[in-house]
């Protein structure tokens, strides 16, 4: 039986008042790195802040333990 370990990533948008920015050529960077140590992307989302905008992005990765 297969046993993982999980990470969370957490990436917080920017911008004037309602925010919104995202820089996803870091963000894009950092999973790299991460996958560069055997983390695999699971799942990707972003959480709501207001009138569509996103507050954060989440990225969930694994890997074996």
């Amino acid at each position: 039986m297969t046993r993982w370990e999980y990470h969370v990533v957490k990436s917080a948008t920017s911008g004037f008042w309602l925010g919104g920015q995202f820089d996803a050529e870091a963000f894009g960077k950092h999973l790299t790195e991460l996958g560069l140590k055997g983390w695999e992307l699971v799942s990707c989302f972003d959480t709501n802040q207001h009138q569509g905008a996103s507050r954060d992005v989440i990225a969930i990765l694994k890997r074996t333990l």
